[in-house]
């Protein structure tokens, strides 16, 4: 019989094969990153001008994400982490057949339901498996090398397909790489990601009971009552104003400056490397001085670098901007899974991380829409960028006066 013990070190194995599902997750979002933006006009027919039309895929994944990630949250603390994992992946295999046949863009809208049900599932999965094996004092390193490996792939994932989609065409380049991908994932969580459930109970076993709460009442908890957890939710509700916009509007800012598809794919991966890369500084290090100024500091460093986008005109000035940008994210995302990990008792961990999950990824419909509709309104494409600056450095505000600095 295994010995259960908590800790990086004691459960490296299963944490690589973790990380090596979550950088699969990243791919399988990744391939649709700045593809699907930038071709959107001569692949489905929307006009410049249809910002709404062009949101409307990133609003359906970010509502079906959200229910994914709160309802996967609840599923794995009953079912295990693993069933939840490969049904995520199952239901991922229609989607390269979904682009590589769509006759119309709500096609696109629909396989972007499918991988917001992916996303939610599988992503949710990876992070709470490997917070199971790891020690209570490493969910900043744990939340740090698991959004490096999925934020690394996504970048990754986004100048590969662009070639791709280059040398064989939008749908079929798109379609290889996914099946690809796909077919990998669902394999190797089959057959090398264990069930880390004892885990997970055995830091229940060693923490002080809390009484059962339903799922409606932790959600009302976390998401009014609790004023910690609700200034952390709302700023995972916000981040992804900036990653909305770098999703949908980034390459079409780049495609009417004049670059290729490939070139502005490059810009947007320095913003994705930089994020990825640095959490495995960021992550451990919020560990050692605190979770909030890093939010802080993070949510205004990307209202920054947002704001200074579209007033700049040069290649190495958007380069240097989108590093910038991933700065900050780097600073925040991470740190912010590990302060709602920080404030939640071991055997409610899992549910709540989803609720925060599930307001976090909301954000991605909040953001999409409420961008579009500024865009289409004003049929400016800057003030997107406006909007969304000011929405980050609103919420940096409220975590620093809410948040205790420590837990």
């Amino acid at each position: 019989m295994t010995t259960i013990k908590h800790g990086v070190t004691e459960n490296k194995t299963q944490i690589i094969f973790q990380l090596i599902q979550v950088f699969l997750v990243g791919l399988t979002i990744g391939m649709t990153r700045t593809v699907i933006p930038g071709l959107a006009d001569t692949e489905f027919g929307l006009g410049e001008k249809e910002f709404l039309l062009l949101t409307s895929f990133v609003v359906v994944f970010g509502v079906v994400k959200a229910i994914m990630n709160l309802l996967a949250g609840r599923l794995s603390d009953s079912y295990g982490r693993k069933q939840v994992l490969v049904v995520g992946w199952v239901v991922a295999i229609p989607i390269p057949f979904m682009i590589l046949y769509a006759p119309s863009w709500n096609w696109i809208i629909a396989a972007t339901l499918l991988l917001g049900v992916n996303q939610g599932l599988c992503w949710s999965m990876t992070i709470n498996s490997k917070l199971d094996l790891a020690r209570l004092d490493q969910k900043g390193l744990i939340n740090g090398i698991n959004e490096f490996s999925g934020y690394a792939a996504v970048a990754i994932a986004g100048v590969v397909t662009a070639y791709i989609v280059n040398l064989f065409g939008a749908r079929e380049g798109l379609f290889l790489f996914g099946i690809v991908v796909i077919f990998l994932g669902l394999a190797s969580s089959i057959f090398y990601v264990k069930e880390t459930m004892p885990w997970a109970k055995l830091h229940q076993n060693n923490s002080a009971p809390a009484p059962h709460q339903s799922l409606a009442r932790l959600f009302i908890q976390a998401s009014w009552n609790d004023k910690v957890l609700l200034s952390l939710n709302q700023a995972g509700l916000v981040e992804k104003f900036t990653d909305a916009m770098v999703w949908i509007f980034l390459p079409v800012f780049f495609l009417s400056k004049g670059l290729t598809l490939i070139e502005g794919s490059a810009i947007i991966s320095v913003y994705a490397l930089t994020w990825g890369g640095l959490q495995l500084i960021t992550g451990p290090l919020s560990d050692k001085i605190g979770r909030k100024m890093l939010i802080v500091s993070g949510m205004w460093i990307c209202g920054i670098g947002i704001l200074s986008m579209p007033y700049t005109d040069t290649v190495f000035l958007w380069t240097l901007e989108a590093g910038f940008i991933g700065i900050g994210m780097a600073m925040l995302y991470p740190t912010l899974g590990a302060a709602v990990a920080d404030f939640s008792p071991p055997e409610k961990r899992g549910t709540l991380l989803g609720i925060y999950r599930f307001w976090r990824d909301f954000g991605y419909a909040v953001a999409a829409l409420t961008l579009g509709i500024l865009a289409q309104a004003t049929q400016l494409l800057t003030a997107p960028f406006l909007l969304a600056a000011l929405a980050m450095i609103l919420s940096g505000l409220h975590v620093l006066i809410v948040v205790p600095s420590k837990k």
